[in-house]
């Protein structure tokens, strides 16, 4: 399996139009034919910081991804919500193998 965790820090009057973006790729990501599991989770001491768990069965699934219209469209509107550049951190998974 293909895991990243993508981290991303929200400018504070972005953050519910963050959300409802992402709500939205997160919609047709989860129906993409190589995803096992795409998770949005925002942290609890600070509602501008979030990380993205995006789970592809290969690479070439995650690769793919990036080249959908739903994913193309959320990062061109969410990129100047951006306190920061997000940052993909690649993971090994090692449950379930």
């Amino acid at each position: 399996m293909h895991v990243t965790l993508v981290h991303v820090q929200v400018k504070p009057e972005h953050a519910v139009e963050f959300i409802a973006a992402t709500r939205r790729n997160h919609a047709a990501s989860v129906r993409e034919p190589g995803n096992r599991r795409f998770d949005v989770l925002q942290a609890p001491d600070d509602p501008c910081r979030f990380v993205l768990y995006e789970a592809y069965a290969t690479a070439a699934d995650a690769a793919a991804h990036k080249q959908t219209a739903h994913y193309l469209a959320w990062r061109d509107t969410v990129a100047p919500w951006m306190a920061t550049p997000r940052r993909g951190e690649p993971m090994k998974c090692l449950c379930p193998s």
